[in-house]
């Protein structure tokens, strides 16, 4: 992720990622069960277009919440104006491929995305531990309660 501050301001999004159990399902829906392709990336759309567009387009990513879980994110590249069959305007958020495994943080559900800054966002997983498996959920739910992940 590109540093924080003065040089380089950016923001990242936030947003569940209904009907995903794993970061597996989310990967396997995003490159072969989605029709959110364009050009040969996937973009998810949302109703609401970022206020804050030329922050995140600075080095911001989405991360997903899996499960009750941040488990996820993948840089945004774009923002694409797509008009649904209903004739309204939504956003469609351009996303890279790479999807980068963080380290587990609780969330509680919420509507829509929310902005989440670099400060709050957690760290991705450290260089070769990333298809370590994953602990037994509850065990994670456990520690991360308690402030040990």
């Amino acid at each position: 992720m590109p540093p924080e501050g003065p040089m380089n301001p950016y923001m990242n999004l936030i947003k569940l990622s209904v009907g995903s159990d794993s970061v597996e399902s989310l990967i396997d829906w995003q490159t072969n069960r989605s029709g959110q392709r364009s050009e040969g990336k996937y973009y998810h759309v949302t109703r609401m277009w970022p206020k804050r567009e030329a922050e995140i387009l600075a080095g911001g990513s989405i991360y997903w919440v899996i499960k009750g879980e941040i488990l996820c994110r993948q840089r945004i590249l774009g923002f694409d104006e797509k008009i649904g069959n209903d004739g309204i305007r939504r956003c469609g958020i351009v996303l890279d491929a790479d999807i980068r495994r963080v380290s587990p943080v609780l969330r509680r559900p919420f509507q829509g995305w929310r902005y989440l800054s670099p400060v709050d966002a957690p760290p991705d997983l450290r260089h070769g531990r990333e298809d370590e498996p994953a602990l037994p959920r509850d065990l994670d739910r456990a520690l991360a309660e308690i402030g040990v992940l």
